[in-house]
């Protein structure tokens, strides 16, 4: 008898201890609260049009009969640029070109008195690009067309005669540089480009001779990617 009125005396607690329990426990359907969400980061891509600026310097030299008499030229550069790049994966193709002021200038003067002079006046070239992209950071190859206006005359008070020629020449460019987008819409590369511009007969006895016309260019340039 003692056993069964402590038994009914415990039942109130034991079930009110189980409820509080029960309260403290998840329900079965509740569902676990979300974790932290990530956002990849998404990489630059390259792919569009694209305008911008470049300056730069270059070194050149007349060939063959004139590399004598003219020697070899200097000066800076500046100019606007044009392309288009696609991005395929890491592999970034593209077209660009550019027009160019040159003020690479130069000449020799000879005992008595003869004197030269030697100039490019402007260059263009389009070029196709292929490089490989680390997200902002382009690495590229570059080559094609190039043309430019090339200017030369001697002057030998002695005979006395006076020559000059000025033409326009067409040969090819081969370069390689590196790009870097510091937003969507800007990036900044540094370049280096061999351009070489055709013979020409400049001229004329005793001083006939034809030459070509090759430069080295380092250029910088700053575009705006739309």
């Amino acid at each position: 008898m003692k056993k069964l009125f402590l038994a009914a005396a415990l039942a109130p607690a034991l079930i009110a201890s189980g409820a509080a329990l029960a309260a403290d426990l998840p329900g079965r359907g509740a569902p676990a609260s979300p974790g932290p969400v990530f956002s990849p980061v998404q990489a630059y891509n390259w792919t569009g049009v694209y305008a911008g600026v470049n300056a730069g310097y270059g070194w050149g030299k007349f060939q063959r009969g004139a590399a004598p008499l003219i020697g070899g030229t200097s000066g800076a550069t500046i100019g606007g640029t044009l392309g288009y790049n696609y991005q395929m994966g890491s592999l970034v193709l593209g077209v660009e070109g550019d027009l160019n002021k040159s003020w690479e200038r130069g000449g020799r003067n000879f005992v008595g008195p003869i004197s030269t002079k030697g100039s490019m006046e402007w260059y263009g070239t389009l070029r196709g690009r292929a490089g490989f992209a680390a997200d902002r950071a382009l690495v590229y190859a570059t080559g094609g067309y190039a043309f430019g206006k090339i200017n030369a005359s001697i002057n030998d008070t002695v005979l006395p005669v006076q020559f000059s020629n000025s033409s326009t020449r067409h040969g090819y460019v081969l370069g390689a540089g590196i790009e870097y987008a510091f937003t969507n819409n800007i990036s900044a590369k540094a370049e280096y480009l061999y351009m070489r511009l055709g013979s020409n007969t400049m001229f004329a006895a005793p001083y006939l001779t034809t030459s070509a016309y090759s430069t080295s260019l380092i250029r910088a340039g700053v575009n705006y990617h739309f």
